[in-house]
């Protein structure tokens, strides 16, 4: 499908990115598609996926996806922060 611009991305990473285009909404079945379709437990395809996003061979392959996953991440750690610094009422 996207081979000709896949650049220095791996099958494994291709597939990873495959997935995550195409995968279920609901986490649970997220979950068992992870394991069934990967090989992988769903812990290790966040960690595999949050690695990956950060390649710009990834971004090159899958634009579109990739800077959706970036902004939620950022989005996600921007709540955390607020949540940790946030103001005292001290």
């Amino acid at each position: 499908m996207r081979d000709e611009q896949a650049g220095g991305l791996t099958e494994r990473e291709r597939r990873i990115l495959d997935f995550e285009q195409d995968a279920p909404a609901l986490p649970a079945r997220k979950a068992v598609a992870i394991r069934s379709e990967l090989g992988l437990t769903p812990p290790r395809y966040q960690q595999l996926l949050g690695s990956l996003i950060e390649k710009p061979d990834a971004l090159a392959y899958a634009p579109m996806l990739v800077g959706r996953l970036l902004r939620l991440r950022e989005t996600r750690a921007d709540a955390r922060r607020a949540r940790t610094f946030g103001h005292s009422t001290r």
